[in-house]
Parts: structure tokens; sequence; C-alpha cells
């Protein structure tokens, strides 16, 4: 949240910032859509995705034994709820605030640390299942183990 407020009050009015030649630079968008500006017109119905999915993370998080797990879904909520601010608070009013993106390398659609966590949420969400682990720490064959000694 920190970083928007700076880059909105840096760069609004203002040419985009090359900060490594041509390969990085600071560039303001405000984003009313998802993912590569997808569902522009859908901002609402963003905002309340965006509502349902922190509150499934917290309810998911009531079970955790498993640092993995607590990491991805740590990130997940974290950048869920970093765009949500923005839908809640922005213009042009409640549920239906533009995100701020800032950061842009070249032909790549501009985006902000909250989209970052949530892509590193989506790998150690991802990890997590190929290696077996499910959110209370059990692995998926010592749950079935245990599931088939209790009957």
């Amino acid at each position: 949240m920190v970083t928007k407020i700076v880059a909105v009050d840096a760069l609004t009015g203002s040419p985009p910032v090359q900060v490594v030649g041509h390969y990085f630079t600071f560039y303001l968008a405000r984003n009313p859509g998802a993912a590569f500006s997808t569902g522009t017109s859908y901002t609402i119905v963003l905002s309340f995705i965006a509502i349902t999915a922190a509150l499934v993370v917290l309810w998911i998080s009531r079970r955790l034994g498993s640092t993995g797990w607590a990491v991805g879904l740590g990130f997940l909520l974290g950048g869920v709820v970093g765009n949500l601010t923005d839908r809640i608070f922005r213009s042009p009013g409640p549920l239906e605030g533009h995100v701020i993106d800032f950061l842009m390398f070249p032909n790549f659609p501009v985006f902000n640390f909250a989209d970052i966590w949530i892509n590193l949420a989506a790998a150690t969400i991802i990890i997590q299942s190929v290696r077996g682990i499910r959110v209370d720490g059990l692995r998926h064959d010592e749950a079935e183990a245990a599931k088939a000694s209790e009957s």
C-alpha cells in the first residue's frame, strides 16, 4: 500500500521514469480490471471476488499446519488485500476503484507489488501441492493412512 501511495505521489502528471534504461520503468497506470487489464467493465465483480478470496484464505488458515502453506496463503492474502484496498478506497468510488500499477518491463503489462505476492502465492501453493503436502501439514499418503487406520 505504501508503494502505491509513493507511486501516485511521485508519478502523477510526470513522464515515465526509466530506472534501468528501457528495461525497467516506473510508469503510473490505473487499472479497473484484472491482470492484463481483462474485465475492465467488471470492477465491482472483481472486488467481490477479492473479498471472497480473502475470506476463504482466512477460513483455510484456521487449519494451517504447514509452514509452506502459511507462506503461500500469507502471500495470497497480502496481494489480494493490497489490490482490494485500491478497489475500495480509490476513485471512481467504493468497490469500483482502479488498482494502482507502476512497475513496467518492456513487452509486459504494468504491475505492482501485490501482483508479485499473488504470483509468489501461486508458485508456493503449486509447489506444496506437487509435494503432496496438505494445508494441515500432513502428506496426502499420511492422511490416507490415518483415515484407513481409523476405520
